[in-house]
């Protein structure tokens, strides 16, 4: 009898312990790259032109959100001592931003949060409900609050830096927020990307850590914006 129960304590650690590493490193797939600016030409994004010079569009002007634009969220989950990471994305991103010469004076961008989804449909229950509260809170939005001065202009396929300030809205909260974006046009489409840090706290939103699974205090908020002439 003895051995039964030792037997038995054992399998029960086994299934503990090895079904997570089994599910972390053999079952769940391996979690998307980060999102780069490379990723993205006139090719892949819907309405793009050759862009040859002299012919692509003016930057000043009005610039809407492509379809190819993605925002995700990352957050590691540690699940009896091994660790994983969740990536949820959407491509239900729309908006604009407006530039006057070389400013960025206005830009303003809405996220569908009701269409994230991870692949896993019992994390996508948890973010749509208790988590996210999609159902009082469908949409996540930022607002640019001061201009960006893109001068001097990079050229076409150039890489450049900028940093936007303005007002993030999550979960029905809104606070202060500064993105540190990195751009690059290629012909009729400049692609913009960023990350930032969310504090659950900050925004009102409840930890994701439920049972045995675990996650810190914040997680990663990614976008990656294939903006064309309006």
């Amino acid at each position: 009898m003895k051995r039964w129960i030792i037997g038995i304590v054992v399998v029960a650690l086994l299934v503990v312990v090895g079904g997570p590493f089994v599910y972390f490193h053999f079952i769940q797939s391996d979690p998307p790259p980060r999102l780069t600016v490379d990723s993205v030409t006139t090719s892949t994004a819907t309405g793009g032109t050759s862009g040859t010079a002299g012919k692509r569009a003016p930057l000043a002007g009005t610039w809407k959100v492509g379809s190819g634009s993605v925002v995700r969220y990352r957050i590691k989950e540690t699940l009896f001592g091994q660790s994983g990471t969740a990536v949820g994305q959407t491509n239900a991103v729309t908006g604009s931003m407006t530039i006057a010469r070389t400013k960025v004076t206005a830009a303003t961008f809405t996220v569908d949060m009701t269409s994230v989804k991870s692949g896993q449909s019992q994390r996508d229950g948890q973010f749509q409900g208790r988590i996210m509260d999609t159902a009082d809170f469908p949409t996540a939005t930022f607002t640019l609050t001061g201009p960006i001065d893109l001068a001097p202009v990079p050229a076409d396929g150039a890489k450049a830096t900028y940093s936007a300030n303005g007002k993030l809205t999550l979960h029905g909260t809104t606070k202060g927020a500064t993105f540190a974006l990195t751009t690059k046009r290629t012909g009729d489409v400049i692609a913009v990307q960023g990350d930032k840090t969310i504090t659950f706290a900050d925004y009102g939103i409840n930890n994701p850590s439920g049972g045995p699974a675990s996650v810190g205090d914040s997680g990663e908020l990614e976008f990656l914006l294939e903006l064309q002439p309006g």
